[in-house]
Protein backbone atom coordinates (compact mmCIF):
# COMPACT_ATOMS: atom_id res chain seq x y z
CA UNK A 1 0.00 0.00 0.00
CA UNK A 2 3.06 2.48 -0.87
CA UNK A 3 0.06 5.07 -1.52
CA UNK A 4 -1.64 5.30 1.99
CA UNK A 5 -0.21 8.25 3.88
CA UNK A 6 0.26 7.40 7.34
CA UNK A 7 -1.22 9.95 9.05
CA UNK A 8 -5.24 9.07 7.60
CA UNK A 9 -4.37 5.83 9.41
CA UNK A 10 -2.52 6.43 12.60
CA UNK A 11 -4.83 8.99 13.95
CA UNK A 12 -8.16 7.53 13.01
CA UNK A 13 -9.46 6.74 16.21
CA UNK A 14 -8.78 9.41 17.71
CA UNK A 15 -10.87 11.80 15.51
CA UNK A 16 -12.61 13.13 18.59
CA UNK A 17 -9.28 14.60 20.66
CA UNK A 18 -7.12 15.04 17.52
CA UNK A 19 -5.70 18.04 18.75
CA UNK A 20 -4.57 16.34 22.21
CA UNK A 21 -2.93 13.93 19.58
CA UNK A 22 -0.99 16.50 17.76
CA UNK A 23 0.58 18.00 20.87
CA UNK A 24 1.07 14.36 22.16
CA UNK A 25 2.89 13.98 18.85
CA UNK A 26 5.13 17.37 19.21
CA UNK A 27 6.23 16.59 22.78
CA UNK A 28 7.49 12.89 21.96
CA UNK A 29 10.32 13.11 20.41
CA UNK A 30 13.38 11.65 22.69
CA UNK A 31 15.67 14.56 23.40
CA UNK A 32 19.17 13.87 22.10
CA UNK A 33 20.48 17.05 20.99
CA UNK A 34 22.45 18.23 24.19
CA UNK A 35 21.32 21.08 26.33
CA UNK A 36 23.32 24.04 27.02
CA UNK A 37 24.90 22.99 30.64
CA UNK A 38 24.39 19.19 30.58
CA UNK A 39 25.95 16.81 27.96
CA UNK A 40 22.95 15.37 26.19
CA UNK A 41 22.38 11.38 26.37
CA UNK A 42 20.59 10.16 23.37
CA UNK A 43 18.00 7.51 24.42
CA UNK A 44 18.00 8.63 27.64
CA UNK A 45 14.53 7.57 28.99
CA UNK A 46 15.12 4.23 27.99
CA UNK A 47 15.36 1.72 31.17
CA UNK A 48 19.07 0.40 29.10
CA UNK A 49 19.50 -1.73 32.33
CA UNK A 50 17.42 -3.60 34.59
CA UNK A 51 20.09 -3.00 37.55
CA UNK A 52 21.09 0.93 37.14
CA UNK A 53 24.48 1.76 38.35
CA UNK A 54 24.41 3.60 41.80
CA UNK A 55 26.44 6.90 42.94
CA UNK A 56 26.52 7.78 46.15
CA UNK A 57 27.61 11.90 46.46
CA UNK A 58 28.61 13.10 49.25
CA UNK A 59 27.53 16.43 51.08
CA UNK A 60 28.35 15.55 54.59
CA UNK A 61 31.74 17.48 54.63
CA UNK A 62 30.86 20.93 54.20
CA UNK A 63 30.76 20.30 50.20
CA UNK A 64 28.53 23.57 50.46
CA UNK A 65 30.48 25.84 52.74
CA UNK A 66 31.66 29.58 51.71
CA UNK A 67 31.56 30.00 48.31
CA UNK A 68 31.34 26.61 47.16
CA UNK A 69 28.31 24.32 45.98
CA UNK A 70 29.36 21.13 45.36
CA UNK A 71 25.90 18.78 45.36
CA UNK A 72 23.83 17.84 42.32
CA UNK A 73 20.63 19.10 43.35
CA UNK A 74 19.19 20.45 46.73
CA UNK A 75 16.69 17.25 46.38
CA UNK A 76 18.61 15.17 49.47
CA UNK A 77 18.69 12.26 49.24
CA UNK A 78 17.08 11.72 46.34
CA UNK A 79 17.56 14.68 43.68
CA UNK A 80 14.73 13.83 42.05
CA UNK A 81 12.44 15.24 44.61
CA UNK A 82 13.73 18.61 42.94
CA UNK A 83 12.63 17.21 39.71
CA UNK A 84 11.61 14.16 38.46
CA UNK A 85 12.66 14.51 34.58
CA UNK A 86 15.63 16.91 34.50
CA UNK A 87 16.93 17.47 30.94
CA UNK A 88 18.77 20.54 31.80
CA UNK A 89 21.12 20.94 34.04
CA UNK A 90 19.60 24.07 36.01
CA UNK A 91 16.85 21.40 36.50
CA UNK A 92 18.65 20.44 39.35
CA UNK A 93 20.43 23.24 41.53
CA UNK A 94 24.12 23.00 42.56
CA UNK A 95 27.17 23.55 40.61
CA UNK A 96 28.00 19.63 39.92
CA UNK A 97 24.58 19.18 38.71
CA UNK A 98 25.10 19.34 35.27
CA UNK A 99 27.41 16.06 36.60
CA UNK A 100 24.25 14.58 37.97
CA UNK A 101 21.81 15.17 35.14
CA UNK A 102 24.07 13.78 32.72
CA UNK A 103 24.14 10.97 34.25
CA UNK A 104 20.80 10.73 35.36
CA UNK A 105 19.59 10.96 31.48
CA UNK A 106 21.71 7.79 30.34
CA UNK A 107 18.87 6.22 32.08
CA UNK A 108 21.54 3.50 33.42
CA UNK A 109 22.27 5.46 36.81
CA UNK A 110 21.03 5.89 39.89
CA UNK A 111 21.51 8.77 42.18
CA UNK A 112 21.84 10.02 45.70
CA UNK A 113 23.22 12.11 47.92
CA UNK A 114 24.91 11.75 51.61
CA UNK A 115 23.36 15.03 53.14
CA UNK A 116 24.58 17.57 55.54
CA UNK A 117 24.75 15.78 58.87
CA UNK A 118 24.95 12.62 57.46
CA UNK A 119 27.55 9.81 58.50
CA UNK A 120 29.83 7.79 55.80
CA UNK A 121 28.92 3.80 56.45
CA UNK A 122 30.26 0.57 55.30
CA UNK A 123 27.96 -2.46 56.37
CA UNK A 124 24.91 -0.99 57.86
CA UNK A 125 21.05 -0.97 57.33
CA UNK A 126 21.45 2.96 56.57
CA UNK A 127 20.04 3.90 53.18
CA UNK A 128 22.63 5.40 51.91
CA UNK A 129 25.29 3.11 53.42
CA UNK A 130 28.48 2.91 50.72
CA UNK A 131 27.48 -1.21 50.64
CA UNK A 132 24.69 0.52 48.42
CA UNK A 133 26.32 2.02 45.97
CA UNK A 134 28.41 1.25 42.94
CA UNK A 135 30.80 4.75 43.15
CA UNK A 136 31.21 7.38 46.05
CA UNK A 137 31.86 10.56 45.52
CA UNK A 138 33.88 13.16 47.65
CA UNK A 139 33.86 16.36 45.82
CA UNK A 140 35.94 18.78 47.64
CA UNK A 141 35.68 17.30 51.54
CA UNK A 142 36.08 19.90 54.20
CA UNK A 143 35.59 18.25 56.80
CA UNK A 144 38.13 15.42 58.55
CA UNK A 145 36.45 12.33 58.22
CA UNK A 146 35.93 10.31 61.42
CA UNK A 147 37.84 7.24 61.90
CA UNK A 148 35.13 5.05 61.26
CA UNK A 149 33.86 6.52 58.04
CA UNK A 150 38.29 6.41 56.85
CA UNK A 151 37.88 2.79 57.74
CA UNK A 152 33.83 1.99 56.12
CA UNK A 153 35.77 4.05 52.81
CA UNK A 154 39.02 2.18 52.72
CA UNK A 155 36.62 -1.37 52.92
CA UNK A 156 33.80 -0.52 50.51
CA UNK A 157 36.68 0.05 47.40
CA UNK A 158 38.58 -2.89 49.14
CA UNK A 159 35.41 -4.99 48.40
CA UNK A 160 34.54 -3.77 44.95
CA UNK A 161 33.48 -0.17 45.04
CA UNK A 162 34.75 3.08 43.13
CA UNK A 163 36.26 5.98 44.64
CA UNK A 164 36.05 9.74 43.23
CA UNK A 165 38.06 12.46 45.08
CA UNK A 166 37.98 15.86 44.09
CA UNK A 167 40.32 17.98 45.68
CA UNK A 168 41.71 21.53 45.61
CA UNK A 169 44.27 23.65 46.28
CA UNK A 170 45.94 24.35 49.68
CA UNK A 171 44.37 26.51 51.65
CA UNK A 172 40.75 26.04 50.47
CA UNK A 173 39.49 25.94 53.92
CA UNK A 174 36.48 27.05 53.25
CA UNK A 175 34.07 26.33 56.75
CA UNK A 176 37.37 27.36 58.66
CA UNK A 177 37.35 24.46 60.21
CA UNK A 178 41.51 24.16 59.91
CA UNK A 179 40.98 21.58 57.15
CA UNK A 180 41.36 21.96 53.61
CA UNK A 181 40.59 19.20 50.87
CA UNK A 182 44.25 18.23 50.42
CA UNK A 183 44.42 17.92 53.90
CA UNK A 184 41.36 15.71 54.18
CA UNK A 185 42.19 13.15 51.40
CA UNK A 186 45.90 13.16 52.70
CA UNK A 187 44.42 11.64 55.69
CA UNK A 188 42.25 9.56 54.37
CA UNK A 189 45.50 7.82 53.02
CA UNK A 190 47.60 7.87 55.92
CA UNK A 191 45.53 7.20 58.85
CA UNK A 192 42.65 4.63 57.68
CA UNK A 193 42.89 1.79 60.08
CA UNK A 194 43.12 -0.76 57.07
CA UNK A 195 46.27 0.24 55.11
CA UNK A 196 47.91 3.39 56.02
CA UNK A 197 51.14 3.49 53.24
CA UNK A 198 49.61 5.14 50.42
CA UNK A 199 47.18 2.42 49.77
CA UNK A 200 45.89 4.23 46.33
CA UNK A 201 49.38 5.12 45.16
CA UNK A 202 49.22 8.93 45.27
CA UNK A 203 49.71 11.65 47.84
CA UNK A 204 48.24 15.51 46.96
CA UNK A 205 50.36 18.11 46.61
CA UNK A 206 50.67 20.89 48.99
CA UNK A 207 50.13 24.39 46.96
CA UNK A 208 48.49 26.01 44.39
CA UNK A 209 48.56 26.19 40.80
CA UNK A 210 46.60 29.15 39.68
CA UNK A 211 45.68 28.37 36.38
CA UNK A 212 46.77 25.57 33.49
CA UNK A 213 45.32 23.63 30.75
CA UNK A 214 46.47 20.24 31.31
CA UNK A 215 47.03 18.02 28.55
CA UNK A 216 46.22 14.10 28.60
CA UNK A 217 47.88 11.38 28.16
CA UNK A 218 48.34 9.42 24.47
CA UNK A 219 46.35 6.22 25.60
CA UNK A 220 43.62 4.63 22.99
CA UNK A 221 43.48 1.75 24.99
CA UNK A 222 42.30 3.50 28.15
CA UNK A 223 38.86 3.75 29.21
CA UNK A 224 38.32 6.86 30.81
CA UNK A 225 40.32 8.87 28.19
CA UNK A 226 38.06 6.95 25.86
CA UNK A 227 34.96 6.35 27.11
CA UNK A 228 31.33 6.18 26.40
CA UNK A 229 31.09 10.32 26.90
CA UNK A 230 33.70 10.99 24.20
CA UNK A 231 37.70 11.23 24.14
CA UNK A 232 39.41 13.28 26.66
CA UNK A 233 42.08 15.64 25.22
CA UNK A 234 43.31 17.81 28.65
CA UNK A 235 41.70 19.37 31.32
CA UNK A 236 41.69 22.75 33.35
CA UNK A 237 43.36 24.33 36.70
CA UNK A 238 41.62 27.35 37.94
CA UNK A 239 43.17 27.48 41.29
CA UNK A 240 43.92 23.94 41.63
CA UNK A 241 46.81 21.08 42.74
CA UNK A 242 48.60 18.36 41.64
CA UNK A 243 49.38 14.72 42.76
CA UNK A 244 52.77 12.87 43.23
CA UNK A 245 52.53 8.68 42.34
CA UNK A 246 54.10 7.02 44.17
CA UNK A 247 53.96 3.01 42.26
CA UNK A 248 55.91 1.63 44.50
CA UNK A 249 53.16 1.55 47.26
CA UNK A 250 51.02 0.83 44.29
CA UNK A 251 52.06 -0.21 40.96
CA UNK A 252 48.60 0.20 39.42
CA UNK A 253 48.38 3.82 39.86
CA UNK A 254 48.29 5.85 36.75
CA UNK A 255 48.48 9.34 35.69
CA UNK A 256 45.95 10.31 33.01
CA UNK A 257 46.35 14.28 32.66
CA UNK A 258 49.36 16.26 33.33
CA UNK A 259 50.24 19.84 34.05
CA UNK A 260 52.09 21.45 31.82
CA UNK A 261 55.70 20.09 31.32
CA UNK A 262 55.24 17.65 33.94
CA UNK A 263 55.05 13.33 33.24
CA UNK A 264 55.77 10.60 35.14
CA UNK A 265 55.43 10.59 38.74
CA UNK A 266 55.28 14.25 39.01
CA UNK A 267 52.82 17.42 38.24
CA UNK A 268 49.48 14.46 38.02
CA UNK A 269 46.04 16.37 37.40
CA UNK A 270 43.87 13.50 36.97
CA UNK A 271 44.98 9.84 38.01
CA UNK A 272 43.44 6.28 38.44
CA UNK A 273 44.55 3.84 40.61
CA UNK A 274 43.21 0.28 42.05
CA UNK A 275 43.11 -1.11 45.41
CA UNK A 276 41.53 -4.61 46.21
CA UNK A 277 38.37 -5.17 44.42
CA UNK A 278 38.12 -1.41 43.74
CA UNK A 279 38.87 1.60 41.49
CA UNK A 280 40.20 5.03 42.57
CA UNK A 281 40.41 8.18 40.75
CA UNK A 282 41.39 11.60 41.43
CA UNK A 283 40.99 14.81 40.78
CA UNK A 284 43.61 17.88 41.26
CA UNK A 285 40.80 20.84 41.04
CA UNK A 286 36.91 21.06 41.37
CA UNK A 287 36.69 23.90 38.98
CA UNK A 288 36.59 21.20 35.96
CA UNK A 289 33.27 19.99 37.70
CA UNK A 290 31.98 23.41 38.32
CA UNK A 291 29.02 24.04 35.96
CA UNK A 292 28.70 27.58 36.85
CA UNK A 293 25.17 27.89 38.60
CA UNK A 294 24.23 26.81 41.74
CA UNK A 295 22.28 27.81 45.20
CA UNK A 296 22.19 32.05 45.31
CA UNK A 297 25.29 33.69 46.92
CA UNK A 298 28.13 31.74 45.49
CA UNK A 299 30.17 32.96 42.63
CA UNK A 300 31.04 29.90 40.31
CA UNK A 301 33.08 28.80 37.16
CA UNK A 302 31.73 27.35 34.13
CA UNK A 303 34.03 24.62 34.04
CA UNK A 304 32.17 21.97 32.63
CA UNK A 305 31.50 23.89 29.48
CA UNK A 306 34.78 25.55 29.45
CA UNK A 307 36.28 24.74 25.79
CA UNK A 308 40.44 24.58 27.55
CA UNK A 309 39.27 21.29 28.68
CA UNK A 310 37.28 17.75 27.80
CA UNK A 311 35.95 18.37 31.37
CA UNK A 312 32.30 16.59 30.93
CA UNK A 313 33.47 13.51 29.49
CA UNK A 314 36.53 13.33 31.59
CA UNK A 315 34.09 13.29 34.69
CA UNK A 316 31.57 11.26 33.43
CA UNK A 317 33.82 8.57 31.57
CA UNK A 318 35.49 7.76 35.08
CA UNK A 319 32.29 7.67 36.68
CA UNK A 320 31.80 5.04 34.14
CA UNK A 321 34.91 3.39 35.12
CA UNK A 322 34.28 3.61 38.62
CA UNK A 323 30.63 1.94 38.82
CA UNK A 324 32.36 -0.97 36.38
CA UNK A 325 30.00 0.14 33.36
CA UNK A 326 30.65 -1.97 30.59
CA UNK A 327 32.68 -4.45 32.23
CA UNK A 328 35.77 -1.75 32.52
CA UNK A 329 35.54 -1.48 35.99
CA UNK A 330 38.96 -2.47 38.53
CA UNK A 331 41.51 -1.64 35.44
CA UNK A 332 39.33 -1.77 31.89
CA UNK A 333 39.77 -5.38 31.92
CA UNK A 334 36.33 -7.34 31.16
CA UNK A 335 34.98 -10.97 30.35
CA UNK A 336 32.14 -11.53 27.93
CA UNK A 337 29.01 -13.72 27.79
CA UNK A 338 27.36 -14.51 24.32
CA UNK A 339 23.95 -12.98 24.77
CA UNK A 340 21.69 -11.06 22.67
CA UNK A 341 21.89 -7.46 24.49
CA UNK A 342 19.24 -5.07 23.36
CA UNK A 343 15.61 -5.45 25.41
CA UNK A 344 12.33 -5.79 23.52
CA UNK A 345 14.28 -6.35 20.56
CA UNK A 346 11.08 -7.08 18.19
CA UNK A 347 8.83 -4.13 19.85
CA UNK A 348 6.28 -6.79 20.95
CA UNK A 349 6.40 -5.28 24.60
CA UNK A 350 5.44 -1.64 23.02
CA UNK A 351 7.50 1.46 23.89
CA UNK A 352 9.35 -0.29 27.13
CA UNK A 353 13.09 0.22 26.64
CA UNK A 354 13.26 1.93 23.45
CA UNK A 355 13.03 5.72 23.24
CA UNK A 356 10.89 6.83 20.42
CA UNK A 357 8.62 9.45 18.59
CA UNK A 358 5.02 9.31 19.65
CA UNK A 359 3.51 6.29 17.54
CA UNK A 360 6.37 4.56 15.94
CA UNK A 361 6.32 1.62 17.80
CA UNK A 362 2.85 0.09 16.53
CA UNK A 363 0.76 -2.48 16.22
CA UNK A 364 -1.29 -0.96 13.33
CA UNK A 365 -1.89 -3.30 10.57
CA UNK A 366 -1.79 -1.13 7.55
CA UNK A 367 2.31 -2.27 7.75
CA UNK A 368 2.65 -5.39 8.62
CA UNK A 369 5.16 -6.92 11.02
CA UNK A 370 7.99 -9.33 9.87
CA UNK A 371 7.34 -11.42 13.22
CA UNK A 372 4.29 -10.75 15.93
CA UNK A 373 2.25 -7.87 15.48
CA UNK A 374 4.46 -4.89 16.53
CA UNK A 375 7.12 -3.21 14.64
CA UNK A 376 8.59 0.26 14.49
CA UNK A 377 7.60 2.85 11.26
CA UNK A 378 9.10 5.46 11.09
CA UNK A 379 8.00 8.09 8.17
CA UNK A 380 4.58 7.39 6.23
CA UNK A 381 3.10 11.21 6.80
CA UNK A 382 3.74 12.55 3.65
CA UNK A 383 4.67 15.67 4.58
CA UNK A 384 7.84 17.39 6.32
CA UNK A 385 7.99 15.29 9.13
CA UNK A 386 10.89 13.25 11.43
CA UNK A 387 10.46 10.27 13.70
CA UNK A 388 13.63 8.65 15.72
CA UNK A 389 14.15 5.34 17.80
CA UNK A 390 16.51 4.73 20.29
CA UNK A 391 18.25 2.28 22.33
CA UNK A 392 21.36 2.41 25.08
CA UNK A 393 22.91 -0.49 25.26
CA UNK A 394 26.82 -1.19 27.29
CA UNK A 395 28.90 -3.77 25.31
CA UNK A 396 31.12 -5.37 27.30
CA UNK A 397 34.91 -4.93 26.93
CA UNK A 398 35.79 -8.24 26.72
CA UNK A 399 33.45 -8.85 23.55
CA UNK A 400 35.60 -9.71 20.36
CA UNK A 401 32.38 -9.70 18.72
CA UNK A 402 29.26 -7.77 18.34
CA UNK A 403 27.10 -8.18 15.80
CA UNK A 404 24.00 -5.86 15.04
CA UNK A 405 21.47 -6.59 12.57
CA UNK A 406 17.55 -5.47 12.05
CA UNK A 407 15.14 -6.08 8.90
CA UNK A 408 13.54 -2.86 7.08
CA UNK A 409 10.71 -2.61 4.78
CA UNK A 410 10.39 0.32 2.53
CA UNK A 411 7.77 1.50 0.89
CA UNK A 412 7.14 4.88 -1.17
CA UNK A 413 4.69 6.94 -3.37
CA UNK A 414 7.79 8.80 -4.64
CA UNK A 415 8.36 7.97 -8.16
CA UNK A 416 11.59 9.28 -9.11
CA UNK A 417 14.32 6.98 -9.90
CA UNK A 418 17.09 9.51 -8.71
CA UNK A 419 16.34 11.50 -6.23
CA UNK A 420 16.70 10.83 -2.31
CA UNK A 421 13.56 12.62 -0.92
CA UNK A 422 12.73 10.67 2.54
CA UNK A 423 16.05 8.71 4.27
CA UNK A 424 16.29 6.82 7.07
CA UNK A 425 19.53 7.07 9.11
CA UNK A 426 21.45 4.66 11.26
CA UNK A 427 24.24 5.94 13.84
CA UNK A 428 26.20 5.15 16.61
CA UNK A 429 26.11 8.05 19.20
CA UNK A 430 28.46 8.30 22.49
CA UNK A 431 27.03 8.73 25.81
CA UNK A 432 26.72 12.59 25.06
CA UNK A 433 25.26 12.58 22.40
CA UNK A 434 28.07 12.55 19.33
CA UNK A 435 27.56 10.87 17.07
CA UNK A 436 30.52 8.36 16.76
CA UNK A 437 29.51 6.80 13.21
CA UNK A 438 26.81 6.21 10.36
CA UNK A 439 26.22 2.80 9.53
CA UNK A 440 23.89 3.28 6.76
CA UNK A 441 21.83 5.70 4.97
CA UNK A 442 18.60 4.41 3.34
CA UNK A 443 16.05 6.43 1.15
CA UNK A 444 13.05 5.73 -0.92
CA UNK A 445 15.49 4.78 -4.01
CA UNK A 446 16.12 1.34 -1.81
CA UNK A 447 12.17 0.20 -1.79
CA UNK A 448 11.71 -3.11 -1.03
CA UNK A 449 8.20 -5.31 -1.35
CA UNK A 450 9.12 -7.49 1.48
CA UNK A 451 12.03 -7.12 4.41
CA UNK A 452 15.35 -6.80 4.34
CA UNK A 453 18.05 -7.99 6.41
CA UNK A 454 20.65 -5.80 7.56
CA UNK A 455 24.06 -6.19 9.40
CA UNK A 456 26.62 -4.24 11.15
CA UNK A 457 29.98 -4.99 13.26
CA UNK A 458 30.10 -2.84 16.25
CA UNK A 459 33.04 -4.81 17.83
CA UNK A 460 34.74 -1.68 17.87
CA UNK A 461 32.24 -0.62 20.53
CA UNK A 462 33.46 -3.37 22.93
CA UNK A 463 33.84 -1.63 26.66
CA UNK A 464 31.80 1.39 25.57
CA UNK A 465 28.38 2.33 26.24
CA UNK A 466 26.63 3.61 23.08
CA UNK A 467 22.82 4.66 21.31
CA UNK A 468 21.73 3.09 18.45
CA UNK A 469 19.71 5.77 16.65
CA UNK A 470 17.62 5.47 13.86
CA UNK A 471 16.17 8.63 12.47
CA UNK A 472 13.39 8.81 9.68
CA UNK A 473 13.13 12.14 7.35
CA UNK A 474 10.58 13.06 4.84
CA UNK A 475 10.21 16.09 2.47
CA UNK A 476 6.95 18.36 2.08
CA UNK A 477 5.10 14.90 0.09
CA UNK A 478 4.41 11.96 -1.00
CA UNK A 479 5.33 9.43 1.98
CA UNK A 480 8.01 7.22 2.08
CA UNK A 481 7.82 4.15 5.46
CA UNK A 482 10.58 2.86 6.87
CA UNK A 483 9.61 -0.43 8.52
CA UNK A 484 12.01 -1.88 11.21
CA UNK A 485 11.68 -5.19 13.02
CA UNK A 486 13.35 -7.76 14.86
CA UNK A 487 16.30 -6.15 16.01
CA UNK A 488 19.23 -7.55 17.77
CA UNK A 489 22.89 -7.08 19.02
CA UNK A 490 24.40 -10.35 19.46
CA UNK A 491 28.20 -10.49 21.65
CA UNK A 492 30.63 -13.05 21.76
Amino acid sequence: MPGLMRSTRRFAALTACGALAAGAAALGSPAVAAPAAAPAVAGTTASAAATPLRVLFDNSKAETAGNADWIIGTGQPDPLTQNPAPTAETDWTGAISAWGVALHRTGRYALKTLPSGGTITYGTTAATDLQNFDTFVLPEPNVRLSASEKTAVMRFVQNGGGLFLVSDHTGADRNNDGWDAVEVINDLMADNGVDNTDPFGFTVDTGTVQTDNPRAVSDSTDPVLNGAFGKVTGSIIRSGTTMTLKPAANPSVKGLVYRTGSSGTTGAFFATSTFGSGRVAVWGDSSPVDDGTGQSGNTLYDGWNDPAGTNAALALNATDWLSGAGGTGGGGGGTCTAAQLLGNPGFESGTTVWTASTGVITNDPARPARTGSYKAWLGGYGSAHTDTLAQTVTIPAGCTTAALTFHTRIDTAETTTTTAYDKLKVEVLSGSGTVLATLATYSNLDRSSGYVQRSFNLAGYAGQTVTLRFTGTEGSQLQTSFVIDDTSLTVG
